[in-house]
């Protein structure tokens, strides 16, 4: 008769689920927070400025019984969305899903975009998202699942005149998620955007708790039938 060891059972470790939302604030950002929070997921909200985040913060914790914390990054510097990043994974932990919602949206016509702003605004619409994604890419890879999502715009298809900039973005926006897609889908990592044909207005099909919930729906796709764009109309 073999003896059984009287060593105890060591527990599984329980990873923490955590949601990262890049471009927080009122608006999408603010209902992603609470439709992720209501999924299950402790929240890292980054913003340029944090401390206008507080009440929301609050709001949300209270609402959801989630952990739901502010840090400071600015989406079009390397740097300082790097660092945000860094210390909210100190903090959190690395994030199951890491949704970028950042986007710098200035008026003018294509003749009257000046190159240098052009490119500014270019490293908040997409070079920030690529930055991120990278960020966090690695530890989902390893773990061979994870969701990176990404806020896209009807321009990306229907490009307008008065948002010159802002379109080129989109279109870069959504060629970046195809392609993110083609790499990381092979090690089961969902990687899509949400292509909103329309301006967020609270109390239509166009109100933010609304299109957050196609975030939701693109999350919740299991491994095999992954949709690389939710077009919201």
């Amino acid at each position: 008769m073999s003896a059984r060891s009287s060593a105890p059972r060591r527990k599984a470790k329980t990873v923490r689920q955590v949601c990262f939302i890049v471009g927080a604030g009122p608006g999408i950002g603010a209902a992603l927070a609470e439709a992720f929070a209501g999924e299950g997921y402790d929240i890292a909200l980054f913003a340029r400025g944090p401390s206008k985040l507080r009440d929301l913060c609050a709001e949300l914790s209270r609402k959801t019984g989630r952990v739901v914390t502010a840090y400071a990054a600015d989406a079009g510097d390397e740097i300082s969305l790097k660092q945000g990043l860094d210390i909210a994974r100190a903090d959190f932990g690395d994030p199951q899903v890491l949704i970028y919602n950042a986007a710098a949206t200035v008026l003018d016509a294509p003749t009257q975009v000046p190159a240098d702003r052009l490119v500014e605004e270019f490293r908040v619409n997409v070079t920030g998202a690529l930055v991120a994604a990278q960020q966090v890419a690695p530890a989902m890879v390893k773990a061979r699942k994870g969701t990176i999502l990404f806020t896209g715009g009807g321009f990306a298809s229907e490009p307008a005149m008065k948002y010159a900039s802002l379109s080129l973005g989109k279109a870069a926006l959504r060629s970046l998620t195809y392609t993110l897609a083609q790499e990381l889908g092979t090690h089961g990592v969902h990687v899509a955007t949400v292509t909103v044909h329309g301006f967020i207005q609270t109390g239509t099909r166009f109100d933010p708790q609304r299109i957050a919930q196609a975030y939701v729906w693109l999350h919740r796709q299991p491994k095999g039938h992954f949709d690389t764009e939710k077009i919201h109309k």
